[in-house]
């Protein structure tokens, strides 16, 4: 442990109470790896916003709306998930232990498997 850990921002005292620096590489990797399920979250709110929008003849109204909203729903899962798996990782780099299990990708996986059997249902009707 860092004998002057006063010296650290608030934030960062609270959110890593214990454990030293790790590589800055990997805290920038571990970033990168947020922004990109970030991205992930954005384009399924975005594709949820665009079902709902843009109207089509392929799906009816009341099965597009619920499409919309379990996409923005994931979207919204997939966010606070990537937040979560950030700080969980950041804090076993900082404590060197193992890195955790990324929760988050068997909900990703269920639901835009659901989705697509969703609609492959419909569609094939």
């Amino acid at each position: 442990m860092k004998e002057n850990q006063d010296a650290r921002p608030w934030l960062t005292r609270t959110l890593f109470p214990t454990g030293d620096d790790p590589d800055p590489r990997f805290t920038l990797a571990n970033e990168r790896t947020f922004l990109s399920w970030m991205r992930t979250s954005l384009a399924f709110i975005a594709g949820g916003v665009a079902l709902e929008a843009l109207p089509t003849d392929v799906l009816p109204g009341s099965l597009r709306t619920v499409a919309a909203v379990i996409a923005m729903g994931l979207g919204v899962v997939l966010a606070a998930g990537a937040a979560l798996r950030w700080l969980r990782v950041e804090r076993a780099m900082r404590e060197r232990r193992s890195l955790p299990a990324p929760a988050v990708v068997p909900v990703l996986s269920l639901g835009a498997v659901v989705a697509a059997v969703t609609v492959a249902v419909v569609l094939w009707m």
